[in-house]
């Protein structure tokens, strides 16, 4: 999280905003948090405006503060407190995490790199935080926001180097807080990138009390002539990643589904009774970061699809040149449970599926027939379960994704 302040006090516009550089809470008016000093200096000031105001002829009027509008600054200098060793141990090269500043630092030099090229991305965990406010289980939700940040910069061959959320509520409770933050810190150290800044936003009125929305954004760099995808070409083969649920993708449709058949999800998951079916759906995204660099510094792969929205039909796509396209086999794609139930559940045809979920594949890596076996054993040794679902062919018009034997094998509507 950054530390920012407030530059300027009384503007309704940016009332309840809290910013966090470093990690600094920022309430919508100008609500510095860097340091003791300057809370104190802040403190001082409000409390002089006060007087000056309040103490007509002799007696204090009844006066509102900011806390009467429904914006806690005591909570938000609480919540910086409680950050600030999850920033800490994000730390990396080029980044310390240190928090208190106006904005988050990054040594681009430090990390060695020799003709970089900047990647940007930002992504948010869609209706899946509904489910987590309802059962009050926030400690994932930030790897989540993480997740779906750095595993698309590393399709484009980008080593993440720093990660900023947005975390806006309509009243800030600390411990609720700081777990998601922490899950956000769990995600970093999993990418190997710094939690460097971001910011809170208390805001009554546009949010119910326990509500809460993230948004999250990150950093990275590849070297000029290592950017993906590249060379693909007709014959080269896929692999698949499993992923470990519906990552962070069309949670509107199973939360539809779910209501539909009349479920809670404090009940047992219909498709693992051992489980709640909050748990298996609150169950974070994979983070692919480590294992697919690894491919990266090898030269193994071409190219990468990370299967978020729009599921394989559309991902893939994404990354293939004109004149190519990609033939999977369905045989090597079984539905996994949660899934099959979903569709089973929803009465979802089987195109319907490949087009909304990862349906059990999160992440798509595309390689020389030659290098299929070497790319296998190194993901192996990064903890994957690589398995080849399918082929680059050569074909006319639009890059397209066809799934052979998918009605017959995934037996749906």
């Amino acid at each position: 999280m950054v530390n920012w302040a407030c530059a300027a006090l009384g503007k309704d516009a940016q009332a309840s905003m809290t910013p966090r550089t470093g990690i600094i809470v920022h309430q919508a008016v100008a609500t510095p948090v860097s340091s003791a000093i300057v809370r104190l200096r802040f403190t001082e000031q409000c409390e002089a405006d006060i007087s000056k105001s309040s103490q007509a002829n002799g007696h204090r009027s009844k006066g509102l503060n900011y806390k009467d509008a429904g914006v806690d600054i005591d909570a938000g200098n609480a919540l910086v407190d409680a950050i600030k060793p999850l920033a800490k141990s994000t730390a990396r090269p080029g980044a310390d995490s240190a928090l208190g500043g106006f904005g988050g630092l990054f040594d681009l030099k430090a990390c060695g790199y020799n003709d970089p090229l900047l990647v940007a991305c930002n992504d948010g965990v869609g209706t899946k935080v509904l489910i987590a406010i309802e059962e009050g289980q926030h400690d994932t939700i930030g790897i989540d926001l993480v997740a779906m940040c750095v595993n698309d910069l590393v399709v484009q061959g980008a080593e993440p180097l720093f990660f900023l959320d947005y975390f806006a509520t309509g009243k800030l409770l600390v411990d609720g807080a700081t777990a998601v933050v922490s899950g956000i810190a769990q995600g970093c150290r999993e990418a190997g990138c710094a939690l460097i800044g971001g910011e809170t936003a208390e805001m009554p009125g546009l949010y119910g009390k326990n509500d809460y929305d993230l948004a999250g954004f990150s950093l990275g760099a590849v070297e000029r002539d290592g950017v993906l995808p590249k060379n693909i070409t007709a014959g080269d083969i896929v692999i698949g990643l499993p992923s470990s649920g519906f990552h962070s993708n069309g949670y509107s449709l199973v939360r539809k589904v779910v209501q539909m058949n009349g479920l809670k999800y404090r009940d047992p998951a219909p498709f693992d009774p051992e489980i709640t079916l909050a748990n298996a759906l609150l169950t974070p995204t994979r983070i692919y970061v480590k294992s697919c660099l690894s491919l990266v510094k090898a030269g193994l792969a071409h190219g990468f699809a990370h299967i978020t929205g729009g599921g394989f039909l559309e991902n893939i796509p994404r990354v293939l040149p004109d004149g190519l396209s990609v033939s999977l086999d369905a045989n090597a794609i079984p539905l996994p449970p949660m899934m099959s139930w979903i569709a089973k559940a929803g009465g979802l045809s089987a195109v319907e599926m490949a087009r909304t979920f990862n349906c059990g594949i999160g992440m798509i890596i595309i390689v020389n027939p030659d290098d299929a076996d070497a790319a296998t054993d190194l993901l192996r040794e990064h903890g994957e379960s690589p398995c080849q679902i399918g082929q680059v062919f050569e074909s006319s018009g639009e890059p397209s994704v066809a799934i052979n034997d998918l009605d017959e094998v995934w037996a749906l509507p």
